[in-house]
């Protein structure tokens, strides 16, 4: 049986994790209690259900801290267990929540939504670091279910390589492992012609592969993940994000993340996410 689980800040886009999921034909479970996640996976694994989701959020409170074990449990037992975090920044929750009027979960009194928030952090801390972090910031509904398709068709038993571009005007993702800022690289931004296009196009392409730093740069980060890779590997992640900003995220940050995955792709498994295109 393969079971997905789900977790992360309230308003981080769970709910549509949770869609894409049971439009996949997965059998879903939302705000499962953590100390039921166990039991109910034993009962649908003998009922014959082969692909499972199930969503843990703040609301089991102290048992999360059992939440490691149970997942250990769960592996040893033989289930493909994939575990999504989805995370946003403290401003962008505050946003959809005020713009959707939506209760918080911890909100008792006259909390606020950003005390929530903190709250809510602290008590989810230690689930963040056991699966893929997802940012969700920046993300559309359709880019996340894009996002969520195509970690599904990963190989788990390998380490995954997820490469993405973002622009520093929006900040860094918080999923990033590994940041390398190519802003000092020529910008197409500064031509009219390229302006409105992205580094996947081919006029943009020739620009950046006219310049010999570009192919420097390219290079320096591909020996350096090369290097370290094997590292990250033996400390047992499932996932290793790497992530280029430029200052946009529309050109240079695209060009080096595509020819970095290309440069690993039929190594490892690969992925690859444009934060700043649609």
């Amino acid at each position: 049986m393969q079971l997905v689980l789900i977790s992360g800040l309230s308003g981080s886009g769970k709910s549509v994790a949770i869609k894409v999921l049971e439009d996949a034909g997965y059998y879903c479970v939302d705000n499962l209690p953590v100390l039921l996640l166990a039991e109910t996976a034993d009962f649908l694994r003998s009922a014959g259900n082969a692909k499972v989701a199930v969503s843990v959020d703040a609301r089991s409170g102290k048992a999360l801290d059992r939440l490691p074990g149970t997942l250990d449990a769960l592996r040893r037992s033989g289930i493909d267990l994939r575990i999504l975090f989805l995370d946003a920044k403290n401003d962008t929750l505050v946003r959809r929540f005020t713009e959707t009027r939506r209760r918080h979960p911890l909100a008792q009194g006259d909390v606020t939504i950003e005390e929530c928030i903190v709250r809510e952090r602290e008590l989810l801390a230690p689930i963040g670091e056991l699966g893929l972090r997802i940012d969700t910031s920046d993300a559309q509904p359709n880019a996340l279910r894009g996002w969520i398709k195509d970690l599904l068709e990963v190989d788990t038993s390998r380490m995954t390589l997820l490469f993405q571009s973002f622009g520093y005007k929006q900040g860094i993702p918080l999923d990033s492992d590994l940041v390398f800022d190519v802003r000092f690289l020529p910008n197409p931004h500064y031509d009219p012609a390229l302006r409105p296009l992205t580094g996947n196009d081919a006029p943009v392409i020739g620009f950046m592969e006219a310049n010999p730093d570009v192919a420097k740069m390219l290079g320096d980060v591909t020996a350096f993940v090369e290097n370290w890779l094997p590292h990250y590997q033996r400390d047992n992640r499932s996932y290793l994000t790497v992530a280029i900003g430029c200052t946009g995220g529309q050109h240079r940050s695209v060009y080096l993340t595509e020819k970095l995955a290309a440069n690993f792709r039929g190594r490892v498994p690969v992925l690859v996410r444009h934060r700043q295109l649609s």
